[in-house]
C-alpha cells in the first residue's frame, strides 16, 4: 500500500499457534472496499497461544491501518472469541488477553470506525495462508 490515505479498508486477520502454546504467527490481508488486495503481512510471533496470536494479528492490522491513515477499518476474523470480546459480548477473563484487548480499544480511538466481525474459517483462507507461511518460513515480527 502506498502512503496515501484510505477512507475504508478491509482486513482479514488470522493468528495461528502450532501447539497451544507453541510457535505462533500472524497473517493479515488488506483489501480496498472493492475487494482489490492492497497488502499482505506474515510474521512469526514467538511462542504463545492461538488467542494471543489472534489479538496480535488484530493489533498489527490496526497499527498498519493507522500508519496508512485509514479512516474506517472493517476487520474479519475466524476467531469468535476475539470478535465477541472486541464487541463487548464476551468478557475478557484471561490475564494475557486483557492488555491486548485494552490496546485494541485504545487503537480504536484513531479511527472514525472499526468493526471486528467473525467469519467462518473457510472465508478466511488468505489470512490463514499468510500466518502459516510465517510459521513455515523465518518471518519474525
Amino acid at each position: 500500500m502506498s502512503k496515501r490515505s484510505f477512507q475504508k479498508v478491509v482486513a482479514f486477520i488470522d493468528g495461528a499457534s502450532r501447539g497451544n502454546p507453541g510457535p505462533a504467527a500472524i497473517g493479515v490481508v488488506f483489501q480496498d472496499k472493492e475487494g482489490r488486495e492492497l497488502k499482505r503481512l506474515s510474521k512469526k510471533a514467538g511462542i504463545t497461544t492461538n488467542n494471543v496470536a489472534e489479538y496480535l494479528a488484530l493489533l498489527i492490522a490496526m497499527q498498519e491501518a493507522l500508519i496508512l491513515q485509514v479512516e474506517e477499518l472493517e476487520v474479519f476474523t475466524d476467531s469468535e472469541l476475539l470478535a465477541s470480546q472486541y464487541q463487548g459480548e464476551y468478557k475478557v477473563k484471561d490475564e494475557r488477553l486483557k492488555i491486548l484487548h485494552w490496546l485494541a480499544m485504545h487503537l480504536r480511538g484513531g479511527f472514525k470506525q472499526v468493526s471486528v466481525t467473525h467469519i467462518p474459517r473457510e472465508k478466511n483462507r488468505l489470512a490463514d495462508k499468510e500466518a502459516n507461511k510465517a510459521l513455515d518460513q523465518d518471518l519474525w515480527l
